[in-house]
């Protein structure tokens, strides 16, 4: 079935009266007549579902105008309002926007306190009536796992639509891709997955295509009447007229989206012409899913099937028998931890196992800490390794993506526990053939075992795809048929079930000489039975020269070019082979601490390089500017996400603090002043946030106003702090107008500063227009510009 949702609300309540920087949702209280006055021009244009006027309407926006404590009565009016609008001829869709606020460790938002924010929005719109829940216009994926679980516990009946947004190169703000999000809110319990903003419907063809190829729920789209731009009075305007944004509409279809509207720019008259295309269309078939094992972190997807080649999974961050690690973990430091992370994807490691299992530790909140550090480190999908049930869902809970629980087991304990955290938080399961009575000894009993944990997990929801067997390894040196048992299990794994399997390596050759030739050679013949996923260590040479062969073998490396070239290059994944900042001098050392965002040895790196004569200009600008230089490139191409440009950013402002600490007069860590706000009539302030925090993190002085912010204010502040730079934001069109007389206004008081202007809304033409030095589309360009706007080096 096709649905229809409205399109902007925003500038149709402009148009109804609502003031310039006035609280668009206390219209519903002030003026319902305006508010159903659009929601039924929407109707008649077509619309079967609209949104009610919520979408800033949540505690932590609504704050901004001193309304938090009206939250629930603006909600349950708005909802009132469309629902006799609607008068049975529409459903109606309580929208939700993001908190303007980033998640931790991204920003300062606790996640609890995001959940609980969406929470109270959701039961209010619950409460009053809505049919659905629209969570809309987000650009993190943590932030919308935290809306999907408090609408979920909110209200369970209420069916959940999410739609992010994302950028011209296909990704969100914070890196996740269309793939990632359908995999993550499909197993997490999104009933409708899309897109919203920031793009027209051109650009969200594919997107809307890739969304529908990597989930089975239905697809939602509500683009933009175009890409915007300046009209020869200087105004912003989006250029797509109804005709053809409606044009679009079957294209869209044709994608796979069957729930399609419009947003910025759009009216009754492009969601009339969007009705009319569609009239006669039918819904397209979509493609059965062939179900797959897929986890996801924040910004990219892994794949575990026998059709693909073999993913390993990195066993090093476990503590078991290893003392050192221990200590640290028990001492609450994560240095090894993070080390072992990095160093375990750069040698090869698809997925990494994280256990924090130390005795006489609150495992929950060292779980919670690993996870989330190692999150914003490395892009590997993770395994959540514990026994312990608060641990388990303080890992889940802090993940910003779908993980896989290692493990759960046939025993009553573990099925009751682990199994409805996996239907929660949409983890995958490893199936551990661990019954009450130990472990089976044969294949057929370790099968039997499996089954009944797939049928407990089924019966809480869980579904074919959510699903990784362990043929469980034993010691050969203390049964005989160990091995020959694990290959007959990965056998009958393949044959009577069809989902991957995996296991631990290591423990089959335990007490025998020549471990490593006995383990390499017990997983090529496991390889060669069906392991899909093994659970080892990258770093072991004779382990992945084994795995290098048995692709070639078995297909997975077409007439072996790869494993030829490796043998040729004598380039084989080892640990060695993994640069470490003590192999460095002290300069490379510092400037690969800042791209690895290793904010727990930068002082120290720092502290040597001064002791060993190199000065402060040296260690700022050959060390700390050349990271930034070449994070700026990769971010830039495409290969950084802002998770790890704002984790780096955190560790040169440790360095540059420290430097300012020892060397005060010397060391160059004020490059200039910065003025920032996000101008009149704006209370975004997310890009600003993350603007200003590179420039503070990168050496200048950092002076932020804050959103909402009049231009003889920071005309005062620019003048008042002798400003090098003054950094306008806007994010909404209708705000764009101010940042004219913020400049006008500098140059009439005689202000030297550079202009540096950004926002969503902003483009290098408005910029140009407006008389701006420069235009910064993100936050480590506006880094690059302030450094060539003042001549640094």
């Amino acid at each position: 079935m096709i649905h229809i949702f409205d399109g902007a609300m925003g500038t149709m309540l402009q148009a109804g009266g609502l003031k310039p920087g006035a609280c668009p949702e206390l219209m519903n209280l002030k003026h319902p007549d305006v508010v159903k006055g659009i929601h039924r021009a929407y109707i008649d244009a077509g619309s079967t579902i609209i949104e009610t006027n919520t979408f800033g309407a949540s505690s932590l926006k609504l704050a901004h105008y001193g309304l938090q404590d009206r939250m629930a009565e603006i909600n349950a009016a708005a909802v009132k309002i469309a629902r006799e609008a609607a008068d049975g001829r529409a459903k109606v869709a309580g929208s939700i926007g993001p908190t303007g606020r980033f998640v931790f460790p991204l920003g300062d938002l606790d996640f609890e306190e995001a959940y609980q924010c969406f929470f109270d929005q959701a039961r209010a719109l619950a409460e009053a009536g809505a049919n659905y829940l629209l969570f809309e216009t987000c650009i993190d994926i943590q932030e919308m796992r935290a809306a999907v679980l408090a609408a979920k516990d909110a209200a369970p009946d209420i069916p959940i639509i999410c739609q992010l947004s994302y950028s011209e190169d296909g990704r969100t703000v914070t890196g996740t891709d269309p793939r990632s999000a359908a995999i993550i809110l499909e197993a997490l319990g999104a009933d409708i997955i899309g897109v919203n903003c920031s793009l027209g419907p051109e650009q969200l063809v594919p997107i809307v295509r890739t969304l529908a190829q990597n989930c089975s729920v239905p697809v939602s789209v509500q683009p933009n009447a175009g890409m915007p731009h300046l009209d020869e009075n200087g105004e912003t305007v989006f250029p797509m007229d109804a005709a053809s944004f409606g044009s679009w509409a079957p294209k869209l279809l044709e994608a796979g989206a069957t729930w399609l509207g419009g947003c910025c720019g759009t009216t009754p008259e492009h969601i009339r012409a969007m009705a009319e295309a569609l009239k006669g269309c039918s819904e397209p078939a979509r493609q059965p899913r062939q179900p797959k094992l897929w986890l996801a972190s924040r910004s990219k997807s892994v794949c575990v099937d026998r059709s693909l080649p073999t993913v390993l999974i990195g066993e090093r961050i476990n503590p078991t028998g290893r003392k050192k690690l221990a200590a640290e973990i028990r001492d609450g430091s994560l240095l090894s931890v993070k080390k072992e992370a990095v160093n375990q994807v750069k040698a090869g490691a698809a997925l990494l196992d994280v256990n924090m299992g130390v005795g006489g530790i609150d495992q929950a909140a060292a779980m919670k800490k690993a996870v989330s550090e190692i999150a914003q480190l490395t892009d590997a999908p993770l395994v959540i390794d514990t026994s312990d049930a608060k641990a388990l869902e303080a890992g889940l809970r802090a993940y910003p993506g779908r993980a896989l629980i290692n493990s759960v087991s046939a025993e009553d304990a573990r099925i009751a526990e682990f199994l409805p955290l996996a239907r929660k938080y949409g983890a995958a399961i490893l199936c551990l053939p661990i019954t009450e009575d130990g472990v089976p000894k044969t294949a057929e009993a370790r099968l039997d075992a499996v089954r009944f944990i797939i049928q407990s997990a089924k019966k809480q929801g869980l579904r074919d795809g959510d699903f990784l067997l362990d043929a469980l390894v034993m010691t050969v040196s203390a049964d005989v048929h160990a091995c020959q048992e694990v290959l007959r299990t990965l056998q009958l794994y393949r044959r009577e079930l069809g989902y991957p399997s995996t296991m631990g390596l290591s423990n089959i050759s335990f007490g025998l000489p020549n471990r490593p030739l006995i383990n390499s050679t017990f997983f090529a013949m496991s390889l060669a039975c069906g392991l899909d996923a093994p659970i080892m260590n990258p770093y072991d040479e004779s382990m992945q020269r084994a795995l290098k062969a048995s692709a070639a073998l078995l297909g997975h490396d077409p007439n072996g070019l790869a494993f030829s070239k490796d043998e040729a290059n004598l380039s084989v994944p080892k640990k060695a082979a993994v640069a470490k900042t003590s192999d460095l001098d002290p300069l490379s050392a510092i400037k690969q601490a800042v791209i690895e965002g290793e904010k727990d040895e930068i002082v120290g790196l720092v502290e040597k390089a001064l002791r060993e004569g190199f000065d402060s200009n040296e260690i700022t600008e050959k060390a700390l500017t050349a990271a930034m230089t070449d994070i700026g490139e990769d971010f830039g191409s495409g290969r950084m996400f802002l998770p790890q440009v704002l984790l780096s950013a955190e560790t040169m402002r440790a360095a540059f603090n420290r430097l300012k600490e020892l060397i005060p007069a010397s060391a160059k860590a004020d490059k200039g002043t910065v003025v920032i706000a996000t101008v009149k009539g704006d209370v975004h302030d997310l890009g600003k946030n993350i603007t200003g925090a590179l420039l503070a993190n990168s050496g200048f002085r950092l002076i932020d106003l804050g959103k909402d912010v009049d231009a003889a204010e920071i005309v005062k502040a620019a003048m008042e702090n002798k400003a090098d730079i003054v950094g306008l934001c806007a994010l909404m069109t209708t705000t764009m107008v101010q940042i004219d007389k913020v400049i006008e206004q500098l140059k009439e008081a005689g202000c030297p500063a550079k202009v540096m202007v950004g926002g969503a809304a902003v483009t290098q033409d408005y910029a140009d227009h407006a008389g701006a030095d420069a235009y910064a589309s993100d936050g480590v360009k506006a880094v690059k510009l302030a450094k060539d706007m003042l001549g640094i080096r």
